[in-house]
């Protein structure tokens, strides 16, 4: 797959969306309701990645669409169409990274001021008793893997660069939790979620895990790890902390690579893999490649491991990355996978659970993972 078929593909998707109705969030364009806010971590997650692409190549077309998409949504006094603090969902503190960047890159005071809003969630957002923050309000006392990137490098940038470091050390121990109550000690996979209270109906009442590794799941924590530890500055007061965040990085990818298929992806669930009717899933994948390849050239990993992040990348391209009727599509993305709420029992965590959830074309989770990998490609091109 040549680099610039990618660059066609993303120019398409950015051609069929308007700042009102991007073409990359399927939830919002088939009326889920809880994909239809204007303030999302979908939308989030492909803002970023523009951005992301905008600092590797200098291509002033991503950064003005992404200025102009975050721009109708906050108001000058700082407030955000279709968020609600009070709603304490970790998934639309992600949309938040966003408004670093752009305030960084121009300026405009309406950004410094949502941030704060945003931070506001952070402070005051509900834990568990070990001091997590649970991951919705609709989800008591429950960690998900997901919430941690959603939440976590938003929250270690703003003490870094607006706090001063105060609350370092909450970070750091909601992180050593996961490890703690979430990580499977014989494969070195962390579990989907986790429930400190043992009520939930999902989860063993003795550890109060879910069944299963869910592969994007996995991902979004790799994310986070390594998305917090590159907006922390340790100094030496969190140089421990520092060190052992990375190692936990680091321990994450050789255990992921154990995983890794011949054809570069992983399984919707990695742990089983030859087990009717898992698949080899994109976002989850695209999400390994980028965590490799960024993880590679911030020093974390050895040179070596650029190699899987490549085969990661152009593994997806060359099995998911299609043209039909003159438009690329790219597919074998999973919509949308969770646990519960208490009267939703159909999503239990069970093998039979994720394989039933649709799988889609150009949806964000997919698209703007893959777009972040491919930013590491083109910085790998200017070294």
């Amino acid at each position: 797959m040549k680099m610039p078929v990618f660059e066609r593909y993303i120019a398409e998707l950015i051609e069929k969306s308007t700042i009102e109705v991007p073409a990359w969030n399927i939830e919002k364009a088939r009326g889920n309701a809880k994909g239809s806010s204007g303030w999302n971590y979908v939308d989030g997650c492909m803002i970023l990645a523009m951005l992301e692409i905008y600092r590797a190549t200098g291509e002033k077309k991503y950064y003005e669409f992404a200025d102009a998409f975050i721009d109708f949504r906050v108001a000058e006094d700082g407030s955000i169409s279709g968020y609600s603090v009070e709603e304490y969902n970790i998934d639309s503190v992600n949309a938040g990274k966003t408004l670093f960047a752009l305030y960084e890159m121009n300026g405009k005071e309406k950004y410094r001021k949502a941030i704060d809003l945003i931070y506001s969630q952070v402070q005051t957002q509900p834990r568990t008793s070990e001091g997590n923050f649970w991951h919705k309000k609709i989800y008591p006392n429950q960690v998900w893997l997901d919430g941690l990137y959603m939440g976590q490098p938003f929250y270690m940038e703003y003490e870094t660069k607006f706090n001063h470091r105060k609350n370092y050390d909450d970070i750091f121990g909601q992180f050593a939790n996961v490890v703690k109550h979430m990580r499977d000690e014989k494969t070195g996979l962390y579990y989907h979620g986790y429930d400190a209270s043992r009520e939930v109906f999902w989860c063993d009442k003795e550890t109060g895990l879910s069944r299963n590794f869910w592969l994007r799941a996995i991902g979004w924590y790799s994310m986070a790890l390594l998305d917090t530890l590159s907006k922390c500055e340790p100094g030496e007061q969190y140089q421990a902390e520092y060190d052992n965040l990375k190692t936990v990085f680091v321990q994450l990818m050789d255990d992921m690579l154990k995983f890794q298929d011949e054809s570069g992806m992983w399984y919707q669930l990695p742990a089983l893999g030859g087990k009717e009717p898992n698949y080899l899933e994109t976002s989850g994948s695209a999400i390994m490649a980028y965590s490799l390849l960024k993880g590679v050239r911030l020093g974390f990993l050895p040179e070596s491991y650029r190699e899987y992040g490549l085969k990661a990348f152009h593994g997806i391209c060359d099995r998911y990355l299609k043209e039909t009727d003159g438009s690329l599509n790219l597919g074998g993305i999973c919509l949308v996978a969770g646990l519960g709420p208490a009267d939703n029992t159909r999503r239990d965590g069970t093998f039979e659970y994720y394989m039933s959830e649709p799988v889609v074309e150009n949806d964000a989770k997919g698209v703007a993972p893959l777009l972040l990998a491919y930013t590491e490609l083109r910085r790998m091109e200017d070294e």
